[in-house]
């Protein structure tokens, strides 16, 4: 009896030892957007390499139309179950000792969970674990989380758009915004196609990839204004508001109307998924050449018609929503940080009046979008979105990932302003969000990649997470699990540098602006060295020296810190050469500043040092391009064709300033060898 009780206690303490040994998971699961319940709470026997190949199958299975619930395997099961409360896309994902459960209501929340386990399978395989065991439960709180993709001033490769759609898929946004302009090869206006466009045919080829993936694919073809990939060529000038700009079309033309309902019928052969049909009109003020009616008439006149256009097709027209808020002298609100909500809604009492006398003639069918992105939670932008919906019309939000930023976004990808907006249209129950990806100085599209993260993680989850940790787990699911420290986040080290070259060699001037002077040579960058008048150089520019010598320290540490995250990423690492051309871009400007001071300096000796070194920068500086242009070039076109008309720049977009990739994005460096070598 005595043998028998210490067999017993023997048998219960290795299954004690052995529950335990599970309970403990050493491996960090950081997953992205963070799911609303999450319980994972021991290890399991679930090799990554045993899972991988059914879950692959199963990605198939969903993406050639055959479905989940369907899908027979031994390690993955699948359920829909319509009494599963939640919204649509809701899930519950079990893993089990030696399976993994999945079930919701719909197919497409069944494809979420897929996606939550990519990402567990893929955690598992960079830290060399099995799977974690426990149970998710999880659902969107916003159900539109649409990305803008802005191709007006450059294409990617199309393999390109293939990765980008997988990486969006896996990250749960289930929309994409394409402002096509003249990147698609239109048939029935085939003047507007660029020459490099793709056609109808590869368009559609990209948008059934995309919604293979739960990612539907809708068109924004500019309309009234940012017309001037239409308005530049010859044969369109008499459809002109304004015969001196290519801007804005004359509304009260009934040919504009031919023309931009044949380009929407070419963009919905291309986006044959579509559900939305972006109309544009933000930026824009028309007379109808002279013709007394008022601007805001003539917008909605305009919009009218083209709304009309959508509800035949089956559609919803988005439009932008500034101008008949700026018509109406209420735009000022919505940005004034010194206003408080009892101001702005005096002057809303005042000037309200102005939108409400039009009211009945803004179309019921179309969704106004709130575009902000710097002040999405002020008083005056509520209250913009509060009218619409209070007089009956749709409203959605729209934020960025990317301005008007030059080489790479700042302020941590806009964050902040990403996070607000998208937990105010959470709080305010609208449809969806926008993320708007400007391609109006062109940095390379790797770089948006934390902005778009940022924005899967708040339009899903709300504010269940901080920034920092936000961008912490992008760093995991881009990089691997050894990239996600605070040492090898290098990237906001490299905002402020980036921030600094933009003008580091000009004395006063904006980099965009710089061609529309007449001898930017001499009237935009900064002096050279007098050798007759040694230190007056380096007095004059003595802040933006400091700024040199910081920002050099600075870039040198995120190059290392680039180097170092180069050999522990797991995937991904073409992201890490992007940033790292750059730096190197960025230090540059930095050393040719400093060796500009040692140029100034009393000493003969350290002046003919420093002018070896200048003499060498020509060399040095095709050397940092040519590697830039060959790693860009692996993703991107680089240069416009030879044939390409440039529009007239209404906006400085610095992308539109030349057709070659490095006489707009480095113009100042061209220029400013040229002036060392005169």
């Amino acid at each position: 009896m005595k043998k028998l009780s210490i067999l017993v206690l023997a048998i219960l303490f290795l299954v004690n030892f052995s529950c335990q040994k599970k309970e403990k998971i050493t491996a960090v699961f950081d997953l992205l957007p963070s799911p609303k319940v999450m319980s994972l709470s021991r290890s399991t026997e679930l090799s990554p390499s045993l899972i991988q190949s059914e879950f692959e199958l199963s990605k198939t299975s969903f993406i050639d139309g055959k479905g989940l619930e369907s899908f027979e395997g031994e390690l993955i099961q699948f359920e829909l179950d319509p009494n599963l409360i939640g919204n649509t896309e809701v899930y519950q994902l079990d893993l089990f000792d030696d399976e993994v459960k999945i079930k919701a209501q719909t197919e497409v929340g069944l494809w979420n969970a897929l996606m939550t386990l990519g990402q567990i399978i893929q955690d598992a395989q960079d830290q060399n674990v099995n799977l974690p065991g426990g149970q998710i439960f999880d659902e969107p709180a916003l159900a539109y989380r649409a990305v803008h993709l802005d191709v007006k001033h450059h294409l990617e490769k199309k393999d390109y758009y293939f990765e980008l759609i997988d990486r969006l898929a896996s990250w749960k946004i289930n929309a994409i915004i394409i402002e096509i302009e003249d990147k698609l090869a239109y048939e029935l206006q085939p003047k507007v196609g660029s020459s490099d466009a793709f056609s109808i045919a590869e368009w559609k080829e990209i948008a059934d990839y995309a919604m293979a993936r739960n990612i539907r694919m809708s068109p924004l073809v500019q309309g009234l204004g940012h017309a001037s990939f239409i308005l530049k060529h010859p044969e369109y000038l008499n459809l002109r508001d304004d015969p001196e700009s290519d801007w804005a079309f004359n509304p009260l033309d009934e040919k504009t109307y031919q023309v931009q309902f044949d380009l929407y019928t070419d963009a919905l052969k291309a986006f044959p998924h579509a559900n939305y049909l972006h109309v544009g009109g933000d930026e824009v003020n028309t007379t109808g050449r002279n013709s007394g009616k008022s601007a805001l008439e003539l917008q909605l006149l305009w919009l009218n018609r083209v709304s009309e256009y959508a509800e035949r097709k089956g559609l919803t027209p988005i439009f932008w929503d500034d101008m008949p808020l700026k018509n109406a002298e209420l735009y000022g609100t919505i940005y004034n940080r010194d206003l408080s909500s009892s101001q702005v809604d005096s002057i809303w009492a005042e000037k309200a009046e102005n939108l409400n006398k039009y009211v009945d003639l803004f179309p019921k069918n179309c969704v106004y979008m709130r575009w902000n992105y710097d002040m999405p939670e002020s008083p005056g932008n509520a209250k913009a979105m509060n009218w619409f919906t209070s007089n009956g019309f749709q409203v959605m939000g729209a934020t960025a990932g990317q301005t008007r930023w030059n080489l790479m976004p700042q302020e941590q990808s806009n964050a902040q302003n990403i996070r607000d907006f998208a937990l105010s249209s959470i709080e305010n129950k609208t449809s969806g969000l926008l993320l708007t990806l400007w391609d109006d100085d062109s940095p390379h599209f790797e770089l948006y990649q934390r902005g778009i993260a940022t924005f899967a993680e708040y339009t899903w989850s709300g504010g269940a997470r901080s920034i920092a940790e936000v961008h912490q787990s992008f760093i995991q699911r881009q990089f691997g699990a050894d990239l996600a420290s605070a040492y090898l986040a290098f990237i906001d080290d490299l905002e402020e540098p980036v921030d600094f070259w933009k003008n580091a060699l000009l004395d006063g001037k904006d980099r965009n602006r710089i061609r529309r002077l007449s001898d930017p040579m001499n009237e935009a960058l900064i002096e050279l060295p007098n050798p007759d008048s040694a230190g007056t150089w380096a007095s004059k520019y003595s802040e933006k020296l400091s700024k040199a010598e910081v920002s050099l320290a600075k870039v040198d540490l995120v190059l290392e810190r680039i180097a170092e995250s180069k050999k522990l990423a797991n995937r991904n690492i073409y992201t890490l050469e992007v940033y790292e051309q750059v730096a190197q871009a960025v230090q540059f400007s930095n050393r040719a500043l400093i060796t500009l001071a040692e140029m100034d300096d009393p000493s003969g000796e350290k002046r003919a040092m420093a002018a070896q070194k200048l003499a060498g920068m020509a060399e040095e500086w095709n050397a940092i391009q040519s590697n830039l242009e060959e790693v860009y070039g692996k993703t991107r076109s680089l240069n416009k064709p030879a044939d390409y008309i440039l529009d007239q720049d209404h906006h400085v977009h610095l992308a539109n300033q030349a057709r070659d990739f490095s006489d707009w994005q480095f113009y100042v460096e061209k220029l400013f060898l040229d002036k060392l070598e005169k």
